[in-house]
């Protein structure tokens, strides 16, 4: 779409720093493993849903380091030619690891997973960190408010709210894998495949002597599309009824049906009752009630507790932006690195104790009830671990006096192997065969887990292994 959609400078300078510091070190090709995980899940919430691997291997396939990006990092004079013909030359042999695309995933958790080159882990954290942070923000955000609609549709309106181009396209698909059943934005459903809605504005109807006459000639031009936008001057005493006007005048008569009306400004609860009862005295059951407006999943929730009459909501701004928790704090650290045939954990310290990482080279097991097929718990241990079939103690690493033994269970490694020795070996999902797997992984979380406000936690644990490996790096490392 952009000129500079898969350019290798849309990083952070200081990853090519770093990257001229171990050529000049003679270290650039040491193996290093990194880990990009979450601290903490927005709003509260008690998951996020993993998405953007679909970018990740876009930028992966297409990177490459131009003459062109050459020439601009020799003019800030930070790097000699030896650094920039390696540059030049450089071609991605990284094995890369993914939770996949639509998966409920929780704090801490190994989502990517890079080995490679330490020159090359380094150059593309920022084209990760980029690609998945957005992406799962906007996932995660959407589902929210899926949830809180409970079993009602919900439509991505934020084209023309959202910060920038790439984020109204990417956003909507996002809108559109976590639940939500179309967008706005047609350059995303030319793009992802997303169904595309639309009708009137408010302009239209301003333009014409009526109200009435706005809605007739537009069901005349577009009967199969006849959603009537029914706030411009006074919903309950005028819009409302010219829509059923309309209605029983030109489409019923004709063989069309009034497919819904719009509800976008006053109280949603209190006008979607009222619509709904005029309605249905009109014979108009079929009639969708359409409702925008700033909504988020708070106001929606809200809505339906007061029994609000309302089939569809149209969400814009508080979902394309994630309003309420516009950032995700996605990190990638190094947790490895080989030494002749060794793989050398490592660890960071912090007085954040939250900031303090899982070390080592590890794998992500997620445990299911083998009666209602629900998750149990996640597992983080080491990638050389064997996990039981026949019972397994989780414990809390926080806590790890407070064990759960489970049995009667199957487990999956989450991570599936992307990339091999630089080359793709993952079978790209659609966005459509993506929404379905989804829904299918939605379905494995207990419904406390997805509630809305204070959410049941969700098992994380680290293997005994893996807990004790990390209390002994920090005891050695306090001691240096």
């Amino acid at each position: 779409m952009n000129s500079y959609k898969h350019s290798a400078l849309l990083t952070d300078l200081y990853e090519f720093t770093m990257a001229y510091t171990y050529f000049k070190q003679n270290r650039h090709e040491d193996i290093a493993y990194f880990d990009m995980f979450v601290r903490t899940i927005p709003n509260q919430g008690g998951y996020i849903l993993f998405n953007g691997l679909n970018q990740l291997i876009d930028q992966i396939n297409n990177y490459k380091i131009t003459e062109e990006d050459c020439d601009y990092l020799r003019s800030t004079g930070f790097f000699d030619e030896d650094f920039l013909t390696y540059l030049s030359n450089l071609k991605l042999t990284l094995d890369i690891w993914s939770i996949e695309e639509g998966t409920p995933v929780f704090a801490n958790e190994p989502l990517v997973t890079v080995r490679g080159p330490l020159l090359q882990t380094q150059l593309i954290e920022t084209l990760l960190l980029l690609s998945i942070n957005y992406a799962t923000l906007v996932t995660s955000k959407a589902r929210r408010i899926v949830e809180a609609a409970k079993n009602r549709s919900v439509l991505e309106f934020g084209v023309r709210r959202a910060q920038g181009i790439d984020a109204s396209v990417e956003g909507a698909r996002a809108a559109y894998i976590a639940g939500a059943i179309g967008t706005s934005n047609t350059l995303a459903g030319q793009i992802h495949g997303i169904p595309v809605s639309g009708t009137m504005a408010h302009s239209f109807i301003q333009m014409h002597e009526s109200e009435y006459e706005a809605f007739l000639e537009y069901v005349e031009i577009q009967p199969n599309n006849s959603v009537l936008l029914v706030d411009t001057y006074d919903t309950l005493h005028s819009g409302i009824p010219n829509a059923i006007k309309v209605a029983k005048d030109y489409l019923i008569p004709n063989g069309y049906r009034l497919k819904g009306i719009r509800l976008d400004s006053g109280d949603l609860a209190y006008l979607s009752k009222k619509a709904r009862i005029e309605l249905d005295e009109a014979g108009l059951h079929d009639c969708k009630i359409i409702a925008s407006n700033s909504l988020s999943e708070d106001i929606i929730d809200d809505l339906l507790v007061q029994d609000a009459q309302i089939d569809v909501f149209g969400v814009g701004e508080n979902l394309i932006t994630s309003s309420s928790h516009p950032v995700l704090g996605g990190v990638y650290k190094v947790v490895a690195y080989e030494k002749g045939e060794e793989i050398i954990p490592t660890i960071k310290l912090s007085e954040n104790i939250e900031k303090i990482t899982n070390p080592g080279f590890k794998k992500l097991i997620r445990f299911y009830d083998n009666v209602s097929n629900k998750a149990i718990g996640d597992l983080i241990c080491l990638a050389d671990e064997v996990i039981p079939l026949d019972a397994y103690t989780l414990f809390d690493p926080i806590a790890p006096w407070k064990k759960k033994e489970i049995s009667n269970y199957h487990y999956k490694q989450l991570q599936r192997p992307i990339f091999v020795n630089g080359n793709c070996v993952y079978a790209v999902k659609t966005t459509e065969e993506t929404r379905k797997f989804c829904q299918e992984q939605m379905d494995t979380i207990w419904d406390e887990v997805k509630r809305l406000r204070f959410p049941h936690k969700y098992y994380v644990d680290l293997s005994e292994k893996l807990y004790n490996l990390k209390n002994d790096l920090i005891q050695k490392n306090k001691k240096a």
